[in-house]
């Protein structure tokens, strides 16, 4: 299989990390709401964010030092 279609399963530290990248992602929606975001624009940003989330989680995933050696 080729390894962009694979999986890949996390060690501590990569787990560590993929969760502090939802968790500043979810910060910035929390900004983003109290600054006045709502409405169909507040659901299409979310859809972004979400898709910029998954990459993002994604680059974290694909780093061999992230990885568990299983």
């Amino acid at each position: 299989m080729s390894h962009q279609f694979g999986s890949h399963m996390l060690n501590e530290g990569g787990k560590i990390k993929a969760r502090e990248v939802g968790d500043a992602f979810a910060q910035l929606v929390t900004e983003l709401k109290t600054r006045g975001v709502d409405g169909r624009e507040l659901a299409i940003v979310l859809t972004k964010l979400e898709e910029a989330c998954f990459f993002a989680k994604r680059s974290v995933a694909t780093k061999p030092e992230n990885q568990d050696a299983r």
